[in-house]
């Protein structure tokens, strides 16, 4: 496959007090993106920490870092250290019960460095990730559960799809943490100058 997930990367006591502290400290958004003219809510909250070089383009909102906040540094060491990548953002997903999801989709944004990895880590409830494979249609389901910590292969977005199907039965919250390398402004616009 093209991830290595790690079960209970981080014991139960812990990941309760990261999401403590995650839902104290962060300041949720509920963004609306457009879909055939018409303005919806995205069925989730999100939040974007990440260095001020970086800027991101996600649910038709455009994200800019402002700085990692010192009580977040821990975990961006220890998720770094596992992940063998300097992580520079992350993006929040507040999934508040069952009803809350996240469509088909690939993290392929052009600010994304494809050369890394991508770090998924879950607290909370446990709920189902679903893989589509963009040739073959191939389908797998993998339960994410407290703790987990999903470790994305560079060509994983490449070659799959993934999302976070409805799951009415569940009615308490899983908080998403997805730690990616982004491409600086710097970068990018050393890029664009050269093409």
């Amino acid at each position: 496959m093209n991830w290595t997930l790690q079960s209970h990367w981080l014991p139960q006591d812990c990941c309760r007090q990261w999401m403590e502290r995650c839902n104290e400290q962060i300041n949720w958004e509920q963004t609306k993106v457009r879909v055939y003219g018409r303005w919806h809510k995205v069925p989730r909250l999100t939040a974007f920490l990440a260095e001020r070089s970086v800027s991101y383009r996600y649910s038709g909102a455009l994200h800019r870092g402002s700085g990692w906040p010192p009580w977040f540094l821990p975990l961006l060491e220890k998720v770094s250290i596992q992940g063998n990548a300097p992580f520079n953002g992350c993006l929040f997903n507040l999934y508040r019960n069952g009803e809350d999801r996240m469509g088909w989709h690939a993290d392929d944004e052009p600010e994304i460095d494809a050369s890394f990895p991508i770090a998924s880590l879950s607290f909370g409830a446990t709920r189902d990730l679903q893989f589509r494979h963009r040739q073959t249609g191939q389908r797998l389901d993998l339960t994410l559960s407290d703790g987990d910590l999903l470790l994305m292969d560079p060509e994983c977005q490449s070659l799959w799809m993934h999302g976070l199907p409805t799951r009415r039965r569940i009615t308490t919250p899983r908080l998403n943490l997805t730690f990616r390398v982004f491409r600086t402004d710097d970068s990018v616009q050393r890029s664009t100058e050269a093409h």
